[in-house]
């Protein structure tokens, strides 16, 4: 594999996340602002039933918007990285960390695979970033 298409790949995997976390995360914050709870995404809440709400942090529009962010600019990394930037792959690699706190508290479990996968398509090419 050549890093063109690693990192096609690896940019592909952060926009999936920016549009398959980050569209459902509206919804979620719309009905929490309309007075209704979250949403239930295919008989599991979305957003709720993980981590945070086992410490007592119940989901909100502030942490759903924090997690938007995190969204957002994973879109601006994929974006960054598909066009050969280095400054895309040190903010995907930067939002690893603030991902995995919303992963694990939101309990999502497939964002870590992709986030792997990416990581590892992006660190095996490093040098050929600009």
């Amino acid at each position: 594999m050549n890093s063109s298409i690693s990192f096609r790949i690896a940019s592909v995997l952060l926009w999936i996340s920016t549009v398959g976390l980050g569209v459902p995360c509206l919804m979620a914050i719309r009905n929490l602002l309309s007075g209704r709870g979250i949403p239930t995404v295919l008989g599991f809440p979305a957003y709720g039933g993980g981590g945070f709400e086992r410490h007592g942090l119940e989901t909100s529009v502030p942490l759903l918007l924090g997690f938007l962010a995190v969204c957002l600019a994973e879109g601006y990394a994929g974006w960054l990285i598909w066009n050969g930037y280095r400054a895309g792959a040190v903010l995907a690699l930067i939002l690893l960390l603030p991902g995995a706190v919303y992963w694990w508290g939101f309990y999502l479990p497939y964002p870590p695979i992709a986030a792997v996968i990416r990581t590892i398509l992006i660190l095996l090419f490093w040098s050929s970033l600009v």
